[in-house]
């Protein structure tokens, strides 16, 4: 009777944990499958907003926007510059010798043919000495061979007094003679011209700004490395500035143009657009743009750096916008525009800045909404 107890037990204990585990078991799936209907019907919620945006939702409470405008906004750009010599030139030697003398030295003022310094080359002094003497011998040899000649065309005015074979050798010699006179005249001008380049002379006004040699030194005309002397003009200078093209087509010769250097901080300086390149740098698309500057005080220097200051025109068929409207990704640069209640992502170019707006263009209308911030939807 207890055995038959005992087993009516454990089998009410069997069944009762079986019981349990079952429930368990359905509550879990009930559980995760009531979690899977709530996401999936979240997704579809958000898809359902993403697909129409209410404008109420982007623009009521949360974004404020603003109206788009039909105007141009006229920008101030400050743009690098740098003085450079009106005109320079490195003086490297024609000829080769040795450095007899030099008479200037850096910072100098000189004038234009003012002797600079001198060269010695003996095997130039002598070569020029020996082309003025075959010059000499050969206008020596042609004069004699003109007057033979003459004399005998005189003769020849006489039957029989001169064969023509006699003549014509004549004629022929001094004919021979007149060249080779001519060519040996034409080499001692040439080693007279070489010899004149052992005096260095200055070929126009400037500063001395670099000197490379002393006396006794050997200079060939081979060598370019390294100029004997430096020459810049500096009582009239260029102010080299590049400029985007955007900015550069509105430029004119002669406009007014502010600019700083560094080294007057505050002081405002101006002057004229003198040269433009009519040439857009394809890496940088920009233009070179020369202003004259006059440095008659002496004190302005090639290679200071300035700034210059320029008012670029706005665009007149352009649109403005708040700048924090404008968004831009790696992929496209757009405004959120509010059209018949829903928002809308246009792609625009932008133009001119200033602190608060930025000239757009693309598919816009004056009066219509865009969003403010947008750039933090």
């Amino acid at each position: 009777m207890a055995g038959c107890s005992r087993k009516l037990l454990l089998k009410m204990y069997l069944f009762y944990r079986k019981t349990k585990l079952q429930q368990i078991t359905d509550m879990k799936t009930t559980i995760v499958l009531l979690a899977a209907g709530i996401a999936l019907y979240g997704c579809s919620q958000n898809k359902a907003s993403e697909k129409h945006t209410p404008a109420a939702a982007a623009a009521g409470s949360v974004y404020k926007l603003a109206a788009i405008t039909k105007a141009g906004l006229m920008q101030t750009v400050k743009l690098p510059a740098q003085l450079a010599a009106y005109e320079e030139v490195s003086i490297f030697p024609k000829v080769n010798g040795y450095v007899k003398k030099v008479l200037v030295d850096i910072g100098e003022p000189v004038h234009r043919g003012q002797l600079l310094m001198t060269l010695e080359a003996p095997e130039l002094l002598q070569q020029t000495m020996q082309a003025k003497e075959k010059y000499a011998r050969s206008k020596s040899d042609f004069t004699l061979d003109k007057e033979n000649y003459q004399r005998l065309l005189q003769a020849a005015e006489t039957p029989g007094a001169v064969s023509p074979m006699d003549l014509s050798t004549a004629h022929s010699k001094m004919e021979a003679d007149s060249s080779l006179s001519n060519a040996e005249s034409a080499n001692w001008q040439l080693q007279q011209t070489m010899l004149g380049y052992l005096q260095v002379q200055a070929p126009f006004d400037g500063v001395i700004t670099e000197r490379n040699v002393h006396t006794g030194a050997l200079v060939s005309a081979a060598a370019k490395d390294k100029p004997m002397l430096e020459l810049k003009q500096i009582n009239h200078l260029r102010l080299q500035v590049d400029i985007p093209e955007g900015i550069a087509a509105n430029l004119n010769k002669g406009q007014d143009v502010v600019f700083y250097l560094s080294a007057f901080p505050g002081k405002k300086m101006t002057a004229q657009v003198s040269r433009i390149a009519q040439n857009v740098n394809l890496q940088y698309r920009t233009e070179r743009v020369e202003l004259d500057v006059q440095n008659t005080a002496g004190k302005l220097t090639p290679g200071m750096y300035a700034d210059i200051v320029l008012d670029a025109k706005g665009n007149p068929n352009a649109m403005s916008v708040p700048k924090s409207a404008v968004v831009t990704s790696t992929e496209r640069k757009y405004v959120i525009v509010v059209r018949a209640g829903q928002t809308v992502k246009v792609d625009v170019a932008t133009g001119n800045e200033t602190a608060a707006a930025v000239e757009v263009l693309g598919d816009l209308k004056p009066g219509e909404q865009v969003i403010v911030n947008a750039k933090t939807i």
